[in-house]
């Protein structure tokens, strides 16, 4: 008897542990808002499987809180003046709201090495997540990650491109 029940035991923990979701498409691609009439909550999907709820203040286009991405000046990892407002909001929102999780991702312009621009980017990330502990969020909250020149937001080779790809963008649990 014990003989066929450890073969069955380890076939369930196995199965357990499988990291892609049951009848997911892992070349399912990137997360998707479903957004009912009127509703106060964002469902956020990836792949169809549902990974989070967002209040509608993080996605309504006339909160500031729906804007994520803080630019910065080339060679530079200094939140400019300009956007401290704006992290000065998700700080309120995260310190009023604890069940929630940023992460933050630090890009660069395509310019300077793969090497430097990671270092870049993380800086980047960490000036934004050092400025919201500042005001009030949990450590245990925040996540600082970079993606150096990996993830251009303008793939064009000028300024004004680069000037778009110079940020760091705020991401809550659901979204990432």
């Amino acid at each position: 008897m014990k003989q066929l029940l450890i073969p069955a035991a380890l076939a369930l923990i196995m199965a357990a542990c499988s990291s892609t979701p049951e009848g997911s498409d892992p070349a399912a691609g990137a997360p998707v808002e479903s957004r009912g009439g009127g509703s106060s909550v964002t469902t956020v999907t990836t792949g169809g499987v549902e990974t989070g709820r967002l209040p509608a203040v993080l996605t309504d286009p006339k909160s500031i809180l729906s804007r994520r991405s803080v630019y910065f000046d080339y060679d530079s990892y200094e939140v400019k003046a300009e956007y401290k407002d704006l992290v000065t909001a998700h700080a309120k929102f995260l310190t009023e709201n604890r069940q929630f999780k940023v992460l933050i991702q630090g890009n660069t312009d395509e310019r300077g090495s793969r090497e430097y621009n990671l270092a870049l980017g993380q800086k980047r990330a960490d000036a934004i997540r050092k400025m919201l502990a500042l005001l009030g969020a949990r450590e245990e909250q925040l996540e600082s990650v970079s993606l150096g020149e990996e993830k251009p937001k303008n793939e064009g080779h000028n300024d004004a491109a680069w000037a778009e790809n110079r940020r760091g963008d705020m991401l809550y649990n659901g979204e990432f």
